[in-house]
């Protein structure tokens, strides 16, 4: 169970990455902003440094997921699931606001949603364990 845990932590952090990228380093170019439905180049540009700003968030739940994951398979695994469960379960959080801001927004909370939900459910089916 643990191992299943860690492959859905780790996606989960391989996806806020991703989003980090996107939002940090790639959010003026049109191909990124059509895919959070930027209208224009202009609007890109006035809202790029909001982005700026989330994508570090994004990667800093990723950074908390990934530490979490190593420290689940040392001495230290206590740490390890409350840093696994505080990142995965955040991402999961963050998932749920996007959804409550729009039915039009379920696909991004679906991708943003899905691999943190599976950590975090396996997280605690083999905390029991």
């Amino acid at each position: 169970m643990l191992i299943a845990a860690a492959v859905f932590t780790a996606l989960a952090a391989l996806v806020h990455v991703y989003i980090f990228v996107l939002e940090s380093i790639r959010w003026r170019q049109p191909a990124t902003w059509k895919i959070f439905g930027i209208p224009s180049q202009a609007d890109a540009d006035t809202t790029a440094p909001l982005a700026y700003n989330q994508g570090f968030y994004n990667l800093f739940l990723a950074v908390g997921a990934l530490v979490g994951l190593v420290l689940l398979f040392t001495e230290a695994r206590e740490a390890g699931y409350a840093l696994a469960l505080l990142s995965t379960g955040s991402m999961l959080a963050a998932a749920a606001v996007l959804l409550s801001t729009g039915r039009s927004r379920l696909r991004s909370a679906a991708v943003q949603g899905t691999f943190p939900l599976l950590a975090v459910v396996l997280l605690l089916l083999s905390l029991t364990v």
